[in-house]
């Protein structure tokens, strides 16, 4: 059997549900991007993007085997990730600074391995805040907002 391009598997999926469409190929930072193009977003998104999350799921299972992996290829819908990652980041940076004013740290909601990595990068080089991972073998992971050094009390 041929393996064909993750492009090519997304284009026989989404054709097969009978979506009209074109898929752009991006490169955003290290991950291969497929913003896919339709008349109707909002069917392939999803409540909250759950669609769109399940989508980029079954594509990289599809196209690179292992369960457990982190997402190769990111599945896009108009550019709906790009806007969310950025609104999500306004959100958890404001979080950030209530826990770096408060002191408390802060529970994230569970997301998945694309978003956890953008928040911990986020934080990186952050000299008071760090961000740690939940370590469960689910999917989706909580990550703790806290204090690098915890004040004393």
């Amino acid at each position: 059997m041929v393996q064909s391009s993750a492009k090519e598997t997304l284009e026989l999926m989404l054709g097969h549900l009978g979506f009209v469409f074109s898929i752009e190929e991006q490169t955003r930072g290290e991950r291969q991007v497929l913003n896919v193009l339709t008349r109707d977003p909002g069917r392939l998104i999803g409540r909250d993007g759950h669609t769109l999350e399940e989508l980029q799921y079954l594509l990289n299972r599809v196209t690179h085997g292992a369960e457990d992996s982190p997402a190769r290829v990111v599945v896009d819908v108009e550019n709906y990730r790009m806007k969310e990652e950025q609104d999500f980041l306004v959100r958890v940076r404001e979080i950030a600074e209530r826990v770096r004013r408060t002191g408390h740290s802060e529970k994230l909601p569970a997301m998945n391995s694309f978003d956890r990595r953008a928040v911990h990068q986020a934080f990186a080089d952050d000299p008071d805040i760090r961000t740690v991972s939940d370590s469960s073998d689910a999917r989706l992971k909580q990550i703790t907002v806290e204090l690098r050094q915890p004040r004393s009390k």
